[in-house]
């Protein structure tokens, strides 16, 4: 299998997907989605990168991430998966897990990124995240889907992660 090329153009916002394993909707369940917002909160908070947009889809999460400067996102990512992997592996789907896919794993091994090199990417990579559950059938509005940064652009303030913004 080809691996994926990860080009870290330092500086830039990163529009970033990753999914679970074999695309099982481990996602749809709102404690593992918790678990996944406080760990972007922990990313933010440990290493200062900035969030400027999210979805969580039942099987796969899209980013709008900006780093500091000189940080490569990969082994912070890699990281921010394996605790979550643990997290839910301790919670009650371990069996599901095994019974699905044969072994415990949660992520898929690889993910997508793109550097964001315009002010106008950032907000199309946004815009992106935010239509993605409607596109997909989940819900009529982007603001009737919880799991994203649309409500907190809408400027609510009980939102699931606080967003750096653009």
């Amino acid at each position: 299998m080809t691996r994926l090329r990860h080009y870290d153009n330092l500086g830039t916002a990163r529009f970033i997907t990753f999914s679970c394993y074999r695309r099982h909707p481990y996602l749809a369940d709102n404690e593992n989605i918790k678990m996944l917002l406080d760990e972007l909160a922990r990313l933010r908070h440990e290493q200062n990168v900035k969030i400027l947009g999210y979805v969580v889809m039942p099987e796969h999460i899209h980013l709008v991430l900006l780093p500091p400067d000189g940080m490569k996102l990969g082994p912070a990512i890699g990281q921010m998966k394996a605790r979550t992997s643990m997290s839910i592996r301790k919670r009650s789907i371990v069996p599901i897990l095994i019974r699905t896919t044969g072994q415990l794993a949660v992520w898929q091994r690889r993910c997508y990124d793109h550097n964001c090199r315009t002010s106008a990417t950032v907000t199309e990579k946004i815009s992106y995240c935010h239509k993605n559950p409607v596109n997909r059938g989940l819900v009529s509005e982007p603001g009737d889907w919880s799991w994203s940064s649309y409500n907190w652009y809408q400027g609510a303030k009980d939102v699931p992660l606080e967003i750096d913004g653009v």
